[in-house]
């Protein structure tokens, strides 16, 4: 059996791309040198190894299957103190894979987020929400106040927010994110 590294972990947030951006994946998984049925392996191992009853704790199997993070930042979110493990992504260069963890060590978020002091998208119109060019909080910044919703999985998540299109019309938007990257949106206009 071969290890599980951070190919194979970049092949896991891959599969569950693939339900929204099937061409993006399939070029990624080129990018990578896989073939479909090793995407599928490493997805079902890695779901193994989170289910597992003997398995290690969240954190304790990314850096198993990472190595030791990037960095490691402690950050307040609101009231709540927690450390920030960055790991970088070569499918995505300018992304960071971000665990947020409690004092005690439970995992609280894992997503992709923008690489400290990588510039991100200009987000002014729905035009410029285009897949895989942002994260879900550089949408919620650029369209404040963008209302979450509750995704369809444990690694989606869903804004809702008022935003104008290319010709400035104003529509509602519902964006979709996996693993905290934008896969995509459905716009009306706001009546």
């Amino acid at each position: 059996m071969t290890l599980f590294g951070p190919r194979e972990f970049q092949l896991v947030l891959l599969r569950r791309m693939a339900d929204h951006q099937p061409g993006l994946v399939e070029e990624a998984r080129h990018e990578l040198g896989a073939s479909l049925a090793e995407m599928r392996e490493a997805n079902r191992r890695w779901q193994a190894m989170v289910r597992s009853p003997r398995g290690r704790g969240a954190v304790g199997r990314y850096r198993s299957v990472l190595g030791a993070p990037e960095s490691s930042v402690q950050r307040k979110i609101g009231d709540l103190e927690c450390e920030a493990l960055l790991w970088p992504v070569p499918l995505w260069p300018d992304l960071r894979f971000e665990v947020l963890t409690a004092p005690t060590g439970a995992v609280w978020n894992e997503w992709l987020i923008r690489a400290p002091g990588a510039p991100g998208p200009a987000l002014r119109t729905s035009a410029d929400l285009r897949p895989w060019s942002c994260t879900v909080d550089e949408v919620a910044r650029a369209f404040a106040p963008a209302r979450p919703m509750e995704g369809t999985a444990p690694t989606r998540w869903r804004l809702a927010f008022t935003a104008p299109d290319g010709e400035g019309e104003r529509h509602d938007v519902v964006a979709e994110f996996t693993w905290g990257l934008l896969q995509r949106t459905a716009a009306t206009p706001v009546r």
